[in-house]
Order: C-alpha cells, then structure tokens, then sequence
C-alpha cells in the first residue's frame, strides 16, 4: 500500500468516527442542555469536516493535531453520566488525561473530571429566559443566529420579537431575507418562513414576533406573551441610563447595550469583569467591539509582566454610519466614502478600558482608522511593560492563555504565517494573537490582535447575556485560574 492509500485510508476512518460523533453530540445537547466543546470551540451542529478541522487546530498551537481516535472515547463516556447543563472540553479531558499518572480508565477519569455537573451537583434546567431585540441592523442580525443556534433544548435564552420602525409594504418579508442570507457571513444554517398575517418569523422552529413601534413607550410585552425578558437595544440611539430606562417596559427585566455605555452604565467585557454585575443590575453596557478585542490579552499581559502604559492603534472595516459615496455625514470625515478611502477617525476603546479593567493602572491612548473592508480589524497594540521579557516568552504565554486559561473563549492564537483578515471572518474570539506579527524587545511587546467587529462581538454579547439570565453554564473540567 502506498502512502497516498495510507493517507486516504486514515481519512476514511477518521470521517467515520466524527460522523458517529455528530448524534452523541447532538443528543447530550438537546437532552441535557451540555455543549460539547473542543478548545473552547462548540461542536454543535458541525459537519464531519468541521469537527475534523476543529481537532487538526489544535496543531498550529500546541504543535500536535488532535484525534478524534484520542476524544471519542470521552465523548462516549459522558453519555453514562447523569449530567447536568454545562459545556465540557474534549481537548481539555484529553490533555489533563494525558498528564495524569494515577491509571485511571477514561470513565473513571471523565467522571471525578465532571463531577461538578453531575449528581447533587447539577444545576437544574429551568424553563428559558425570554430575549427581545430592539433593533436589527448588522450586530442585531448576528446576534438572532447566535440565539436561534443556541436554543438547544429550548431551556435557555429564547428570542421571542423583534423591534423595529415600519418599513412600509412586506417589510417582514425583506427582515427575514436579510437575517436568511448575508453578503459577509453567508447562509443562515437552518429554514426560515415568514407568516405574514401574524407579524412573525419562523426560524428552525422558533416563532419570532416582529413588534414595529417608533419609541419604547409604545409598547407593551406582555401582550405578545413576553415575560421577564432581557432587551438587547442594538441601535445605540441611548447610552445612558436615563434613555436606557425607557426599554423597562411590562415584560422587560434588564436591558443591554451593544455600545459603549455612559455616565454609570457598567461596561461588560465578558471573560474580565462579567462576575462584577450585581443582581439586580437592570442596565448594561457590553462596551465596543474594539474594547472587547483589546481589554483580555490587555489583562493576560498586566497579570503576567504588569502594563505602565500602552497605546492602541486600531485598523477598523468601515460601518454603516459611513457614507458609500461622499456626502453630508454630522462627522468630517466619515462623509467620505468608505469603499474608497482609509478614514481617520476616533475611538472610545481606550477610554473604556478603565471601566471594564479597573485593575489596570495605566495609561493606554488609542486613534482608530477606518480602511475599505466590510469586516475583521486589527488592533496594534503597544505595550511598556513592568519587566523586560522576550518574544517567545510572550507567546508562550498568550498560547497558553488562549488553550487553558479563563480567557480561552475570549483570546485565541494564530501561527499562521499568511494570515489576512479575511481569515477571520466568523471567529467567535473577542480577539486572535497573530504569533508571526508579534514584536518584543525589552520592557516592550506589540501585538497584532485581529477582531471580527461584528460575529466576535455579537459572540461577546451573546455570553453576557448568557451570564445575566443564568443560563451561562459552567465547563468541564475548569480552565487553570
């Protein structure tokens, strides 16, 4: 047999596995409401070729490709225990499996490894948390798939209207066009239907209620059976407190911001300072898209060699507040046109990262500018540290924060030495090192942090969400503190 057919043979064998991966998977998650992860990566409604490409990631990290020879066999030993809603690594089980010198079987193993979830332990499934977007534009959209994705079992976040102005005739019809095909993120996984007379968006089963109204006074939730929901206000036509307060309607519970909040609004990066809101927080900021990118490696670099000071240059896609062509803009020079020009404008990230990290004492500047691309950016970031280092030592240690640490789901790593920001179009990251751009020399590091501005950040708003209704479950086994 050549090494072509040895080739060739292997990849058969493997597809066969990950195919008798895909109905476990699928069953611990509609039953038990347990995510299945890998690297922190969901393996939720993935094909065979994606759950394969999942488990080759692991190669460019950690300089070894994971099997799924090596995972199904945790995989299998999860369905005899009596789980409760959580998200369990595989690459983690297997990996802390690995180091593991007392000889236990894998069952035994991936049992004391879960315990958490199971038995006495196990967090009872509670019957859903209703969600409302108001607004539904880019993020809004983004933010609908992830919800409808994520409805599992139906015990969890449920997205039960939509907000939005009048759009005159069969403005349902073109809604629900736009959240079925996007020009920058592709088909929407699954079937969408539209009912007309009643106002509603049938999407992979869930009834979506489209509400029309001009202003949040208009409307009351509980008439279309809304109750105790959170309101993701994507328009970002009120920051503050005072105009956020308008959405605590009958029906709404909390609201939350998909914009940098101002005056007292908590500004929420999730992975840094979720645990920070209160209970009875009724209003939320999930900060920028840019904050969201900069504040965890900012964190993982304080808490390792200590940040004096830092600026952040950022390398944004343009957005809809642009003008296609030149024309009026309340802005100078965002009424230039966005396809055509790279546009020097400001940004609030830097500002705000002292509210989402108030740990970090110092001074970090930031300048923005706006390039001819529809999506993923770039933040550089410039750091004086508290002690001379070197460069592989610092990316020894954002490789191993991005595998292993709490920040996992927030800072992911590259190595690839091609990369282009195309590539990261649909990464769920708050952020990804690019290991090859990395420069350090003495107390200075720069890094090279790519962001999908809109699906990583509707990502990031997603797990607030997650985190304020209850329904974020815990992983398995926990990431190293």
């Amino acid at each position: 047999m050549t090494v072509n057919d040895d080739s060739f043979s292997n990849w058969k064998t493997r597809e066969e596995i990950a195919e008798s991966m895909i109905p476990i998977i699928g069953k611990l998650h509609r039953e038990r409401d347990v995510t299945v992860l890998l690297h922190s990566r969901s393996l939720v409604n993935k094909s065979v070729v994606s759950i394969l490409k999942t488990h080759r990631f692991a190669r460019q990290i950690a300089g070894a490709e994971l099997s799924v020879v090596e995972t199904l066999p945790f995989l299998r030993a999860l369905t005899t225990l009596d789980l409760g809603p959580s998200q369990i690594d595989l690459a983690m089980l297997a990996e802390t499996y690995r180091a593991d010198d007392r000889g236990l079987s894998v069952e035994a193993f991936t049992a004391e490894a879960v315990a958490g979830a199971t038995g006495g332990n196990k967090i009872e499934r509670g019957a859903g948390r209703d969600v409302v977007l108001y607004g539904f534009g880019r993020i809004g959209r983004l933010v609908a798939r992830l919800l409808i994705e994520k409805a599992g079992s139906g015990n969890g976040l449920r997205l039960r209207a939509i907000v939005v102005r009048g759009g005159g005739e069969r403005d349902i019809v073109k809604r629900a066009s736009l959240l079925r095909r996007d020009s920058i993120h592709g088909q929407f996984q699954g079937t969408i239907t539209v009912d007309e007379e009643s106002g509603t968006i049938l999407a992979n089963g869930n009834a979506i209620k489209v509400i029309y109204a001009d202003d949040p006074s208009e409307i009351d939730y509980t008439a279309y059976g809304v109750r105790d929901a959170i309101l993701i206000d994507n328009t970002g036509k009120w920051r503050d407190r005072a105009g956020l307060s308008q959405h605590l309607r009958p029906g709404i519970d909390k609201v939350v911001l998909t914009a940098p909040g101002k005056g007292d609004v908590p500004n929420i990066v999730h992975g840094v300072n979720h645990d920070t809101v209160k209970p009875d927080e009724r209003i939320l900021s999930c900060a920028s898209c840019t904050t969201n990118a900069i504040v965890p490696p900012l964190k993982a670099m304080n808490d390792e060699y200590g940040v004096l000071r830092g600026h952040v240059e950022t390398v944004h896609s343009f957005t809809n507040d642009q003008n296609l062509l030149d024309n009026y803009h309340s802005s100078e020079r965002r009424g230039r046109s966005a396809p055509l020009n790279m546009v020097i404008t400001e940004t609030g990230a830097a500002s705000a990262v002292t509210k989402a990290l108030p740990e970090l004492k110092a001074r970090i500047t930031g300048s923005s500018i706006r390039v001819p691309v529809p999506d993923v950016s770039i933040a550089i970031l410039n750091l004086q540290l508290a002690r001379e280092t070197f460069r592989e030592e610092v990316l020894d240690h954002l490789r191993e924060v991005s595998l292993t640490s709490p920040l996992k789901r927030q800072i992911d790593f590259t190595t690839a030495p091609d990369a282009v920001s195309s590539d990261f179009i649909g990464s769920r990251h708050a952020s990804i090192v690019d290991a090859g751009a990395t420069k350090v020399e003495g107390d200075n590091a720069i890094l090279y942090l790519w962001y999908d501005n809109e699906f990583g950040y509707s990502c990031q708003v997603i797990r607030v969400v997650q985190h304020v209704s209850g329904v974020e479950y815990p992983t398995f086994p926990a990431p190293a503190v």
